[in-house]
């Protein structure tokens, strides 16, 4: 029974890690695509499958992003905003409607640049936060429609597969 329930845990971590790593490798397969990229669509479905655990994904993805590209000022908003946008899931969780999560998305992306200028404050006061925001508002328009269009048409059946995933792993079954 012991080595069932580390068993468990280990499967637990390592699908966290996964989970994670699948963030980044479809933000970085997007990359060619500005502002288009299947990260908000994933965690929309990685919370409404695992609840509040979604924060373990969330902080592998957001440290293999400083990891990679460096730890510079835009790396402090990754930490507030994947998580703003997972506690907004979790408020609205009940709802299970496609076109929903999708406005949920698209509103997400259309308010991405605003999220992202917040620790521009501190160096250089509101001015500069709001250049970085408008200068940006082009790219969130692209994120607004690259994220509905994308959890409009990824929603249903990712949804299915991770709870699929999800429920397999729990009753112990080999994927």
């Amino acid at each position: 029974m012991e080595q069932d329930n580390s068993s468990n845990v280990i499967a637990h971590i390592v699908t966290m890690g996964l989970l994670g790593a699948i963030l980044l490798a479809g933000q970085l397969a997007m990359a060619p695509l500005p502002n288009i990229e299947p990260v908000t669509t994933l965690i929309i479905i990685y919370t409404l499958t695992y609840k509040k655990q979604v924060f373990f994904p969330i902080y592998v993805f957001v440290l293999l992003e400083g990891l990679i590209f460096g730890f510079g000022v835009w790396w402090f908003s990754y930490l507030y905003i994947w998580s703003i946008l997972a506690l907004l899931v979790l408020v609205l969780q009940k709802l299970d409607n496609a076109i929903l999560w999708a406005t949920v998305s698209g509103a997400f992306g259309l308010l991405f640049g605003a999220l992202c200028a917040l620790p521009y404050l501190i160096p250089g006061g509101i001015g500069a936060a709001f250049a970085y925001w408008t200068a940006g508002i082009p790219y969130d328009i692209l994120h607004c429609g690259g994220n509905f269009v994308l959890t409009l048409v990824l929603y249903k059946p990712l949804t299915r597969l991770l709870k699929k995933l999800r429920q397999t792993m729990q009753d112990g079954r080999p994927l």
